[in-house]
């Protein structure tokens, strides 16, 4: 279902975020993103000889996050190709300090604490959102494709009860995972009782 139908407006500006997740032939997985930023007007730029034009990238940014089957970060690659200003790829290291990190519960609000105010680059941190999810489809949907078409798991996937879907009250599971289904009503009564 498409967004209803706008008013009469100009386009200003668009984000547009790319990630691929890729497994490689070591066993483990590269999961990058890329962060592309453009104007629909030029603009004064002292950094960038004077001008952005309209259509040119304000931001470009690109990270690959290694991780292993666990999540676990094995190596961060970061690179700043443009940026309205020549101080802001001086803060790409700093994301190294991720590597041996585990993604997973409390994942944004690490980065939020650890590269927050004058710590990162607001665009690079943004894009581990997006990179953590995308590494958690490339893995567990790898998993989850293989498993179908082999012998369907018994075990109950980690990601249970992590959205409406996934809820351990909800008809999916009931149908694949019975053993970590609870009822609705039961949830209902312990609530009450």
């Amino acid at each position: 279902m498409p967004l209803s139908a706008p008013v009469e407006r100009n386009l200003s500006h668009t984000r547009t975020i790319t990630c691929q997740g890729y497994e490689r032939t070591d066993g483990l997985w590269d999961i990058e993103a890329q962060l592309l930023d453009t104007k629909n007007f030029a603009f004064a730029n002292k950094d960038r000889g004077g001008m952005i034009q309209a259509g040119e990238a304000l931001h470009n940014i690109k990270v690959r996050m290694t991780v292993d089957d666990n999540l676990c970060i094995q190596a961060i690659e970061a690179v700043i190709d443009d940026s309205p200003f020549n101080v802001c790829p001086q803060i790409v290291d700093t994301y190294k300090q991720l590597v041996g990190k585990t993604i997973g519960p409390g994942w944004n609000q690490y980065l939020k604490e650890k590269f927050g105010k004058v710590h990162g680059c607001t665009h690079i941190t943004e894009l581990f959102g997006p990179l953590a999810t995308t590494a958690f489809q490339t893995i567990f949907g790898s998993r989850f494709v293989r498993s179908e078409s082999e012998k369907p798991s018994t075990t109950p996937p980690r990601y249970l009860n992590t959205c409406h879907t996934w809820s351990t009250s909800g008809e999916l599971v009931r149908e694949r995972w019975p053993d970590s289904y609870v009822n609705p009503v039961e949830i209902k009564l312990r609530a009450v009782g």
